[in-house]
């Protein structure tokens, strides 16, 4: 990839910029997923340095701005409710995970509340039944709370980070109060708590 400091920043850059997030918990995956890309690690730090001086740059834009700038205009749009709260949600297809898009959820003065991945329309949702069921990157955050309602959701431990706990089946039935930490909405692993 080897780009220059002058290069725009696409989708390939950003895609990086989640992976290098998602390494913490599990390097494995995303080897894989920067060998399909074809990138090197050096490409994602790069990546991931012009990401956070864009983010930190006294003339940034705003984040809803700068993902538009980053993606393009949005596969859709559409208003959503939180609570009595209005937003739009904004959602882009990443190439790295085709079943997946990424959602700005950005309020009516372009703030946006939440970045993350979530399943895109239309795409089979994962079949969440136990806890064999819960792999890394197998499903969101929603899918999850969803599944194991009623789930609690934790602080997680940088921006980019969510937590939920909710009690799963092991492969016997027998219940396991558990937590799940989720990097950019896309689960990276589960801890039994009993």
């Amino acid at each position: 990839m080897n780009r220059t400091p002058h290069q725009p920043f696409g989708a390939q850059d950003f895609q990086l910029v989640l992976l290098r997030r998602m390494a913490d918990h599990n390097p494995g995956l995303v080897e894989d997923a920067r060998r399909t890309l074809g990138v090197s690690l050096a490409d994602m730090r790069e990546a991931n340095k012009r990401w956070q001086a864009m983010v930190r740059s006294p003339r940034a834009r705003t984040a809803a701005a700068r993902y538009r700038s980053v993606l393009g205009e949005p596969e859709s749009t559409a208003p959503r409710r939180i609570g009595d709260l209005d937003c739009e949600a904004r959602l882009w297809p990443l190439p790295l995970w085709p079943d997946l898009r990424f959602e700005v959820l950005a309020g009516p003065n372009g703030q946006v509340w939440n970045e993350w991945l979530v399943r895109a329309p239309g795409a089979p949702a994962p079949r969440l039944e136990t806890l064999d069921d819960l792999t890394p990157w197998s499903c969101t955050v929603e899918e999850a709370a969803r599944a194991f309602s009623p789930a609690r959701p934790l602080q997680g431990t940088a921006p980019t980070r969510w937590g939920l706990a909710f009690t799963a089946p092991d492969a016997h039935g027998v219940p396991r109060e558990v937590v799940a930490e989720f990097t950019w909405g896309l689960l990276q692993r589960v801890a039994v708590q009993d």
